[in-house]
């Protein structure tokens, strides 16, 4: 089966960081290159890297490139320089955790190692980035194998969003039992929701999918709840950009209206993704920020000519919160949490 290519690279041999350019897909694979704060920045506030762990893996390259870069007379400046980047790059998207849980596990490699030199402190930054990089792999492969033993041949799936290898590494987390089932030759049947506004569905999931040897069929958003109806899907397997304790889940916009409608046709959801996207320190989903963008995704981005007068407001929310009472588990690199919880979520984290 074709894949993507990976979606973040880092020469080590050029001291170069690659990615993916997501906003081209699917019309061009191309690779860019990111050098600067400010195109790292613009990278993960603009989509060309997006997902929550890859964003989270980006980020931890990210902060390492910038510290080559950093001239400081003293470790007390370096230190202070590579703190001020991390909470610039921090600052390009608020819900998603895995951009400041990877930045926060720089920064502790960073100081554990200040006594050793700027160059050790460099050298663990690498090899932190690296670690974070293929533990993300390792985590979907394992996500993925929980998530495919929820299935059976013959089943239909619906997506919403996209939580596949470009989203994260590999496989991918919501992705992931797609994939691992076509290698094993296990027959199923994806519905991916195209995601509006900015179609991560269409562009992406679908894209990975087709490419994977996954039968998928795309669907507009609001034909969910026919393709429901007709008896065509028996889960839902979703992504995270952040789970709070008790369950409640942030993930791209219109997720739990996804959700809601499987409740009525009384069809499981399961939010797939790793322990770092599960935020304990967060009790609820009030508590979970949530990122507003340009109103122009809604009237133009993907308009030869605007879809609606200039002077015409928009409400335009990155993600929406999945209440955990409409949510069948949560399906981690640790095992699959059942409710409650606030219970099976803590049981997960008490195991190391």
């Amino acid at each position: 089966m074709e894949r993507t290519a990976r979606n973040i690279r880092y020469d080590k041999a050029a001291e170069a960081l690659y990615i993916i350019d997501q906003t081209l897909l699917p019309a061009q694979e191309r690779e860019i290159r990111l050098e600067t704060a400010e195109q790292m920045y613009d990278a993960i506030r603009l989509l060309r890297v997006r997902g929550a762990p890859a964003i989270g893996i980006c980020a931890a390259y990210c902060l390492y490139a910038l510290a080559r870069t950093i001239d400081a007379p003293d470790m007390e400046g370096f230190l202070e320089q590579l703190k001020a980047y991390s909470a610039y790059l921090n600052s390009s998207r608020p819900t998603a955790v895995n951009l400041s849980w990877a930045l926060s596990a720089q920064l502790e490699t960073a100081a554990a190692h200040r006594a050793e030199g700027r160059e050790a402190v460099l050298e663990a930054l690498y090899e932190k980035a690296v670690e974070i990089h293929e533990d993300d792999m390792a985590k979907c492969k394992a996500i993925s194998e929980y998530g495919l033993s929820l299935l059976k041949e013959g089943d239909g799936v619906l997506t919403h969003c996209n939580a596949g290898p470009l989203a994260t590494s590999r496989y991918g987390t919501a992705q992931g039992p797609f994939l691992l089932a076509a290698e094993r030759g296990m027959k199923l049947r994806v519905f991916a929701d195209e995601t509006r506004p900015l179609l991560q569905g269409a562009r992406l999931t679908s894209y990975e999918l087709q490419k994977g040897g996954v039968d998928v069929t795309l669907i507009c958003d609001n034909m969910a709840s026919l393709v429901m109806k007709n008896g065509w899907v028996q889960a839902c397997f979703v992504g995270c950009d952040r789970v709070a304790a008790n369950g409640d889940t942030a993930n791209k916009i219109g997720t739990s209206g996804v959700a809601i409608l499987a409740k009525h046709y009384g069809i499981p959801v399961y939010v797939l993704g790793p322990t770092s996207t599960i935020d304990m320190a967060c009790p609820d989903g009030d508590h979970i920020p949530i990122e507003l963008r340009d109103e122009e995704e809604i009237k133009t981005l993907w308009y030869e000519k605007p879809m609606a007068l200039p002077e015409v407001k928009c409400y335009n929310p990155a993600f929406d919160v999945t209440d955990h009472a409409l949510i069948t588990a949560i399906v981690t690199e640790k095992g699959i949490c059942y409710p409650p919880f606030t219970e099976s979520l803590a049981a997960l984290f008490a195991k190391g």
